[in-house]
Order: structure tokens, then C-alpha cells, then sequence
């Protein structure tokens, strides 16, 4: 009985747990099977993808705009390194950003603006994941701000302008915005050109930002391009602080000089008063941004009188040895009278223009069809934009009527009844230095002399800078413009500005020039506005910028000053007929 209740006691095993067991074990298994083929075979990309979304980032090289230089290499704009805050506002908010206001009152200090503002820029919107908090900033301060450990307070590289020139060349090279894209001058007309691509690549990141793997690029960028200027920041200095003195001295409204190199149409300065520094524009006025040297148009007055001269040489209505009688001083032209400021008598062509009078200039331009003056003004460059191809330049105005009174002729003759830029002007007498040959006028240093025009016979442009060289000489109207050693050739522009219904009591003083006569080099062109005071004609405020800028220039250029027998040669040459 003993052995019977032992075998009783003895553990049976049961068959159906061992089965369960074995099967949740291969049910696990196949399931693990299963789903790794799933995942592996039929929808491999999901978590190729979530893993994507996580590690995968594209970068850009940040890319800075390309530099402006003179012809000499001396800086004109340049982009330095800046940094951009910015804040993540939901992120700030997540991390309990605004535990420490102290921290956030440091910010406001440094970047001078109101904790306020800040703040409210932040807590606006919490859901935001993005906005500016000040935007170029300099690297010393955004340092600082790093130093603050602000949580959802981010840097950014980025980068700003910066004009070494400041006022002098303020309104030619113009500026840019706070994203860095040209809005005036030079900077807008040649933004695609100075604006490079950034490239931008697909990288592998690491949790903790590190790049880990460079897998493709996404765009190739383009390095951006710099560009070198005709102009020469000498004479762009000079030419402006002998123009602000000038302005300042006789309380102008405006004032422009342009110096073109007669044998290439280079412009070597180009200035106007007013200016403003373009590195501080807190206080930016519009009207100082203008470029007035090339927007600004004005009715020449006795500057083109040169022109006309050479237009009646080329139409052979009047002789080189003509002599001009302008008894009694006055001539009347249907009910209105044409008077100089004196009797000057009997006078060749040279004399009319050293004496600049009106009565001669109308009856040389009376000489010949009015169609033919204007065709001739038209073909050396009045009323035709320069070829500078900056945004804003005007091209003038010449009137196109079927019928012109005899005294509209007249008046003609002596700059009124048709409108010019200083840019037009000095083009024009560049024409008389490079012997009749007119070109287009470049801002861009050229490589090699470009293809002029013949527009004036090299013989009257000659003739008529030779007649020029009296003007300020002894007995001209312009002898503040005469220059020790390089003889000029010039002519003094004073003329009334129109109001409605007629003209006004303000006037434009004009001075332009070539020099040295005995071998061209510059044509400079100088405009006075609204001078005040006593002194209000060519020869007395604009003649003076002329002959200090013209003299500098020469000496800057390595011009030799003409020897005493040169002079002696040049005073020989005939110029009227006695």
C-alpha cells in the first residue's frame, strides 16, 4: 500500500502548458519575423524617412555681396560680418525663458531697445517659431548676447555695407538695404553682378548638431563678382571739398562737378552737394540721395555757345575770319530786344565767345536753319542719354516744333529753350578735346579705348578750343579759371531758372572746360544752384571749384605743366581776326 501512495506522489507532466508555451515562443518569433520583413521588404521607406526627418539637414555657405573699388584699387563699399538675434518663441516659452528677467533686461540694454518691445515680440505669439530681434548686430555685441544663455535666443550670420568713402561718393555708389540688396546707385544698377548664390548641401547631423556625413549637393552657388569703378578717389575728394566749400561759401542750394577723361569717356568724379553718409542713415533725407550730376537737368545758358559757333563753321554760314558787327549792343527780334551787357563792337568769332555776347551768338545761330543748329546739338550729345546706363539719369529735353520764331532762335543760341545735366555738359566738351570724337561715358574702368564718333570735323573742334583759351585769359569772363601751366579752354554759364509763367530771381552758375588745351587730358564741368549773395555768375562762383579741381587732377595724373615756349607756341595760334 506504501509503494502504491508513492507512485501517487510522483509530478505528472502536463502536456497542453508545454504546448502554449512552445506556441506564444514561435508566435513571438514568427510575429518578430513577420515584421521585420515588413519593414525590410513591403514599407522599408517610413522609417527610412522618420530617421531622415530627424538626422537630415540642408546647409547654405553664406555668400557676401562682392566689392566696389575705384580704378586704383581703394575701397568704395565693402560687406563686413554681422550677426542677426533672433528668438524661437515657442521654444522660450517650453524652457521657461522668462524665469530670469534680469537676463532679458541685459538684452534690451545692449541692443537699446525697450524690454517692452522685446518682450512683447516673444510673448505674442507662444505657438511662433520665429522672430527678429535685432538684426546686424556688430560681433562684440552679439558675444555678449551669447553670454546671456537666453533659451530660445539664437545668432545668425549675416553681413552689412560699409562705405570707407562715407559722403564723397555717397550718391554715385548708392546703398543697400538690411538685406543686403542694392537699392540706389551703383549698388542697385549692378545688384545681380555683386550678388552671389549661396550653395546649399544635404548633411547628416548628430544629436547634437555635429555634421556627421555630406551626402549630396542641392545648388551649386555662384561667388559674386566685385567691380572696379573708372573712378579715381583722388580726384573724387577733391572734387568734393572744393564743391561743399563752394556751396557752403555762397549758400547754393545744390551743386555738381563731373571729370570726364576726354579720350576714353571714363568718369574720373562725379560729386554733388548736398550728401549724407551713407554708413548712418537714422536721419537719411531722400533728396540727398539723389545724383544730381545725372538726374538734375538745367537750362545751360552761355555754355553752349561753343557749340553753336562750331555748328556754323561745319554749316559754312560763317568763316573762321568772320567779324561779327554788334553795334549798337542790342538788337530787336520781333518786339523783343536781345542786348549784351555792354557795346563790345565789331568782334570775331573768338571774341564773341571771350565776351560771351548774346547779339553775336544771334546772329551766327540766325545764319542757318534752326533744324540744322538742333540736328547738330542733338548728334554731340544733347538730348541723348550718356551711355553710364545708371538708373535715373535723364537724357534733357530739346523742343521738336515745325516752328520756331526768330526770337526762340535767338535765345536758342544762348541756352534757353532746351535743358542739360551736367553729365551732358561735360561729355560735350570732351567731344572738343578728343578732336571732334564723341564717346559713351563709362562708370566701369575699361580695358581698352572704345569705338568713338565722329560728330565735329577734328579741324572745328580745334578751332574752337583754341578760341575757348581766352575766356580765361586777361579780358574774359572766367579769368578765376585760368590755371598756371595748363592752359584751358572754357566757357561760364550764368543763367536765370524758370517759374511758371517766366523766370524767377535764381539763378544757375556753370563753368565748363577742357585742359591742357595743347594736349587734352579732363573735361570738368562744374554747376552751382541758387547761389546767394553778390556773386552769382559763372566766372565768379563756379570758375574757382573748376580751376582747383582741373589743377589737382593734372598733378594727381602726372600731367605735365606746359613749358614757356609751349605757351608762347599756343598764344601764336590765331584766334580771331583782328
Amino acid at each position: 500500500m506504501s509503494k502504491q501512495a508513492k507512485r501517487k506522489q510522483k509530478p505528472e507532466l502536463i502536456h497542453w502548458r508545454l504546448y502554449v508555451v512552445v506556441g506564444l515562443v514561435c508566435l513571438l518569433f514568427v510575429s518578430l519575423i513577420g515584421r521585420a520583413a515588413y519593414i525590410q521588404i513591403i514599407e522599408p521607406e517610413k522609417l527610412r524617412h522618420e530617421s531622415d526627418m530627424r538626422t537630415l539637414r540642408t546647409t547654405s555657405r553664406e555668400v557676401q555681396r562682392g566689392l566696389i573699388t575705384d580704378r586704383n584699387g581703394e575701397m568704395l563699399a565693402v560687406s563686413v560680418p554681422v550677426r542677426a538675434v533672433w528668438a524661437d518663441p515657442k521654444q522660450v516659452h517650453d524652457k521657461n525663458g522668462f524665469a530670469d528677467m534680469r537676463r532679458w533686461q541685459a538684452l534690451a540694454d545692449v541692443l537699446h531697445e525697450p524690454v517692452d518691445d522685446i518682450l512683447e515680440r516673444v510673448k505674442s505669439n507662444p505657438k511662433r517659431r520665429f522672430t527678429y530681434l535685432k538684426r546686424q548686430v556688430t560681433p562684440g555685441v552679439a558675444d555678449y548676447i551669447s553670454q546671456l544663455k537666453l533659451p530660445g535666443v539664437f545668432l545668425k550670420s549675416e553681413s552689412r555695407r560699409y562705405y570707407p568713402a562715407g559722403e564723397i561718393a555717397a550718391q554715385l555708389i548708392g546703398i543697400t538695404n538690411i538685406d543686403d540688396i542694392g537699392i540706389e546707385g551703383i549698388e542697385n544698377t549692378y545688384n545681380s553682378w555683386l550678388t552671389g548664390t549661396p550653395s546649399k548641401q544635404k548633411v547628416r547631423k548628430s544629436r547634437d548638431g555635429h555634421v556627421v556625413e555630406r551626402l549630396d549637393i542641392v545648388q551649386e552657388g555662384e561667388s559674386p563678382n566685385d567691380l572696379v569703378l573708372s573712378i579715381d578717389q583722388r580726384i573724387q575728394q577733391l572734387a568734393y571739398r572744393e564743391l561743399k566749400r563752394a556751396t557752403e561759401m555762397n549758400r547754393a542750394t545744390s551743386g555738381s562737378v563731373v571729370v570726364l577723361d576726354v579720350h576714353t569717356g571714363e568718369v574720373l568724379a562725379m560729386v554733388n552737394t548736398p550728401s549724407y553718409n551713407p554708413n548712418a542713415r537714422e536721419k537719411l533725407k531722400p533728396y540727398r540721395m539723389r545724383n544730381r550730376a545725372m538726374t538734375d537737368t538745367y537750362e545751360p545758358g552761355s555754355v553752349i555757345k561753343p557749340f553753336v559757333v562750331a555748328a556754323a563753321l561745319e554749316a559754312g554760314t560763317v568763316k573762321q575770319d568772320e567779324v561779327i558787327k554788334t553795334y549798337p549792343g542790342l538788337m530787336r527780334i520781333g518786339g523783343k530786344i536781345v542786348r549784351d551787357s555792354r557795346y563790345y563792337g565789331d568782334m570775331s568769332l573768338a571774341e564773341v565767345l571771350v565776351h560771351s555776347s548774346n547779339v553775336g551768338m544771334t546772329k551766327i545761330a540766325l545764319s542757318m536753319p534752326v533744324q540744322q543748329l538742333l540736328g547738330y546739338l542733338q548728334s554731340v550729345g544733347l538730348g541723348n542719354y550718356s551711355g553710364i546706363n545708371l538708373a535715373g539719369e535723364s537724357a534733357g529735353l530739346i523742343h521738336d516744333r515745325r516752328r520756331w520764331s526768330e526770337f526762340e532762335r535767338a535765345t536758342l543760341s544762348f541756352g534757353y529753350g532746351l535743358t542739360v545735366t551736367p553729365l551732358q555738359l561735360a561729355r560735350m566738351y570732351a567731344v572738343l578735346g578728343s578732336k571732334g570724337v564723341l564717346y559713351p561715358v563709362s562708370i566701369l574702368k575699361l580695358k581698352q579705348k572704345p569705338q568713338g564718333e565722329q560728330v565735329i570735323s577734328p579741324a572745328v573742334a580745334q578751332s574752337v578750343m583754341h578760341m575757348l583759351v581766352g575766356v580765361t585769359q586777361k579780358g574774359g569772363t572766367a579769368t578765376q579759371a585760368h590755371i598756371d601751366g595748363y592752359p584751358t579752354a572754357g566757357k561760364t554759364g550764368t543763367a536765370r531758372k524758370a517759374v511758371a509763367g517766366g523766370y524767377g530771381d535764381d539763378y544757375v552758375a556753370q563753368f565748363a572746360g577742357v585742359a591742357p588745351v595743347n594736349d587734352p587730358r579732363l573735361a570738368i564741368v562744374v554747376v552751382i544752384n541758387e547761389p546767394k549773395g553778390d556773386k552769382y555768375y559763372g566766372g565768379d562762383v563756379a570758375a574757382p571749384v573748376y580751376a582747383a579741381v582741373m589743377s589737382g587732377a593734372l598733378q594727381m595724373l602726372n600731367v605735365e605743366p606746359m613749358t614757356a615756349k609751349a605757351q608762347v607756341q599756343l598764344a601764336g595760334i590765331p584766334r580771331s581776326a583782328e
